[in-house]
């Protein structure tokens, strides 16, 4: 069994993606302590500002008349597909980002769409494994709040995981994690702290239910 994680956050200390994408890692390796996991870090390795419009060149020139960028660009596309295809489960930590989806998890996606066996057209190579994706808010975007329908991120990483990928997707929110950050928002404390508690059960559950997915398909 194998695993693979990718985390989207810019931070390197005090994530809330990343403490939630360990909750979903750590119930996946209780389940299968011997297992694979292989991650990737793109908030804070970011994939080259260049490489998805050097892949999309490449994908339309002739493998001996590419220049040294458009072979490196296909090369890493065919690396990060690679990634998906050779595991059994995949985990998605993205935070929202100035309500919207993180660039870094953006360029990921459009590089890896370059890949023949994702592209437009083709059955994608990852379809039917199990996912799941883990995303976070400052704020809160609910039905009812002042700002519901800011959120502008996760319908769009649901249907690029869901509908493109064909992944079997669990999706883990934690909201409100700017309160204890902005005093504009203390008077949410009791909230916040009862969604984060939510969202540790929610991933937790989602973990087991990813390690679980592997044991009945294998059965």
């Amino acid at each position: 069994m194998s695993l693979f994680r990718l985390d989207a956050s810019i931070r390197t200390e005090g994530s809330t993606s990343r403490a939630l994408g360990d909750i979903v890692e750590a119930e996946w390796s209780a389940n299968h302590p011997d297992s694979a996991i292989t991650r990737r870090h793109i908030g804070t390795e970011p994939l080259p500002a260049t490489a998805w419009s050097d892949a999309v060149a490449a994908s339309m020139t002739p493998e001996s008349e590419r220049t040294a960028e458009q072979s490196a660009a296909a090369d890493l596309a065919r690396e990060l597909t690679d990634e998906l295809v050779g595991a059994d489960a995949l985990l998605f930590a993205v935070p929202l980002y100035n309500f919207g989806v993180s660039q870094h998890f953006k360029s990921y996606v459009d590089l890896v769409l370059t890949d023949p066996r994702m592209a437009p057209g083709a059955t994608p190579a990852t379809k039917d494994k199990p996912a799941v994706l883990v995303t976070v808010q400052g704020g809160n975007y609910s039905a009812g709040t002042p700002k519901e329908g800011w959120d502008h991120a996760t319908a769009w990483m649901r249907r690029i995981l869901e509908d493109v990928w064909l992944l079997d997707v669990e999706v883990v929110t934690r909201e409100f994690t700017l309160v204890g950050v902005n005093p504009a928002l203390d008077q949410f404390t009791e909230m916040a702290d009862e969604l984060k508690q939510l969202a540790e059960d929610q991933a937790a559950q989602h973990g087991r239910s990813l390690a679980r997915a592997l044991e009945q398909r294998a059965a």
